[in-house]
């Protein structure tokens, strides 16, 4: 077994993964739901992994979930927010016992070729030092649609080609094009958030929806880290996608009148 075989088990569960990415602060500030993140990682450490840049993942306390190292940033005030630079190193995340690092890509924009040649570069690093490499790949340029599942197929193929070993993607807005979108990609692939949903059950059958299209599972980050509860929210994402069951099953667990410790202690019994 290899060194990247042994931190991919801390981020997929028998395959299955629900990635709670909480690195929103270094664009857009301290947003609701991570003001304090010692206590919001606390919250959501009954996830499989959790994502975070350097600075975040020197302040908190060591958590029972795996830890993935955000190398990419760009912030709201810039008048270039989609030129994600690289602002950490492999290196970095080594030295700080992290399980992984990821890679934003904005595919189409006219800062492609770096982000690209970025990508490629920590690829090198993390196959030398053993390190598993999340793709976050994104279609956003002016000549497509950022949901277009040909181009989103393409994102994610283009990050298994460059050497990732998960690739987070938006969901194409259908099960059967996103069965593409997993065939075509050859490594893990796991849905992304995106905007604040109008309602739990929206959120909980998207994870289901990119199951049943092959998917490793989830990496949502508001609508875990800004819901009222967010332990019990990762628990029901948990049932979808580790525990394969029904949104409309999982979202008993959020009107489960159980207390916040409860699920902790229940989510942690079951991982031991």
């Amino acid at each position: 077994m290899h060194g990247k075989d042994v931190k991919l088990k801390r981020i997929l569960e028998n395959g299955k993964t629900v990635i709670v990415p909480m690195d929103h602060g270094a664009s857009n500030g301290p947003i609701a739901g991570i003001e304090e993140i010692d206590s919001a990682v606390s919250k959501v450490s009954n996830a499989t992994a959790i994502i975070l840049h350097k600075g975040m993942i020197q302040k908190i306390a060591v958590p029972r979930c795996g830890v993935i190292m955000h190398l990419s940033a760009s912030t709201s005030l810039s008048p270039e927010p989609n030129r994600k630079v690289l602002v950490g190193s492999v290196r970095e995340a080594l030295a700080l016992g992290c399980d992984g690092v990821s890679v934003h890509v904005n595919l189409g924009s006219e800062f492609e070729a770096e982000m690209l040649s970025s990508l490629g570069e920590v690829s090198a690093e993390c196959e030398e030092l053993q390190m598993p490499l999340l793709a976050m790949m994104y279609v956003r340029g002016k000549n497509v649609a950022s949901f277009d599942p040909d181009a989103i197929a393409l994102s994610a193929r283009v990050a298994a080609e460059l050497g990732a070993d998960i690739v987070k993607c938006p969901f194409t807005g259908d099960v059967e094009t996103f069965k593409k979108v997993v065939r075509g990609c050859g490594v893990p692939v796991v849905v992304a958030g995106g905007p604040k949903m109008g309602s739990d059950l929206e959120v909980l059958k998207l994870a289901e929806d990119a199951i049943r299209s092959g998917a490793a599972g989830t990496s949502i980050g508001r609508n875990v880290f800004q819901h009222a509860n967010p332990t019990a929210m990762v628990e029901a994402l948990r049932a979808v996608v580790i525990g394969r069951k029904r949104a409309e099953e999982a979202i008993s667990l959020l009107s489960n009148s159980a207390t916040q410790e409860t699920l902790n202690a229940t989510a942690l019994s079951q991982r031991r």
